[in-house]
Parts: C-alpha cells; sequence; structure tokens
C-alpha cells in the first residue's frame, strides 16, 4: 500500500473548493489554504494572491501533459508503467520548448 503524503506548505485552490470544513482540515493538517474567497461567502478569508498566480503554471503543466493522448486516457493501468509515461512526456515537452 502506499503512504500517506505529508502535508505540504500550501495548497493552492479554486473558488469551487472555498468551504470552512476544506479549510479548518488544511489549517488542522499543518497546510496553509491558498483559495479565493466565493463571491457568496459571507466572511471572508484571507488568501495570498501571489502564491494563487503560481498555480497557473501547475494547471499549463498539467494541461501540456494531458496534449499526451496516452496520458491523458491512462493506457497504462500500472502504476508504475503510467508514472514512467508521464516522466517522458514532461522530459520530451520540457525539450521541446
Amino acid at each position: 500500500l502506499l503512504a500517506p503524503l505529508p502535508p505540504s506548505r500550501l495548497c493552492a485552490a479554486d473558488a469551487a473548493y472555498d468551504s470552512n470544513a476544506l479549510r479548518d482540515f488544511l489549517i488542522g493538517r499543518g497546510t496553509e489554504p491558498v483559495i479565493p474567497n466565493n463571491p457568496t461567502r459571507k466572511r471572508v478569508q484571507p488568501f495570498d494572491p501571489v502564491a494563487y498566480k503560481r498555480r497557473n503554471i501547475i494547471e499549463r503543466a498539467f494541461c501540456r501533459l494531458k496534449d499526451w493522448r496516452r496520458v491523458a486516457t491512462r493506457y497504462d493501468k500500472l502504476r508504475l508503467n503510467f508514472e514512467a509515461t508521464c516522466y517522458i512526456a514532461a522530459l520530451v515537452t520540457w525539450w521541446i520548448d
């Protein structure tokens, strides 16, 4: 079995994930939530807009990986094979750019 991941320093998510339960879970785990406030939220929660803008870099990286059909549809059922496919796709994408 896989070991649970250690808590990260930040968790960047979009406004759809703005809930008190998620924020409490992240804070209890030692992770700072970087989630913009939903427009319907009554009590505004603080967040770091600079860290949130950096989230776009990660989103674009996933988008580039999903250009590879084998990664997007997950043809490889074994975790090790899928991980190797992601590494190859990332390497070739980095090399071409």
